[in-house]
């Protein structure tokens, strides 16, 4: 199918998506969500998943690290770490 495809006529949003991913993988995103609305979170991971990894992996002086690994705040990674601090007393 992908070689039917006439891209200079594709709407804005799948024309974009067809040069970001490629026409075989735009027409399977079609395929499944058409006339979907999709909203992106702005983080890739989740909250809680990395709270629970951040516990796991912080050394005491890694949260920069964490933080650009996860792509969470220092400010956040600081407040995972003291919460976890505060309900261990």
């Amino acid at each position: 199918m992908a070689e039917r495809i006439e891209p200079e006529a594709l709407h804005q949003f799948y024309g974009s998506l067809n040069d970001l991913v490629g026409t075989e993988a735009m027409l399977i995103i079609y395929e499944h969500y058409k006339g979907t609305q999709l909203n992106f979170p702005v983080h890739l991971y989740d909250r809680k998943l990395v709270a629970q990894r951040v516990l796991a992996e912080f050394d005491g002086h890694n949260q920069h690290d964490l933080a650009r690994k996860y792509g969470y705040s220092q400010k956040w990674i600081q407040m995972v770490v003291r919460e976890k601090k505060n309900i261990n007393k």
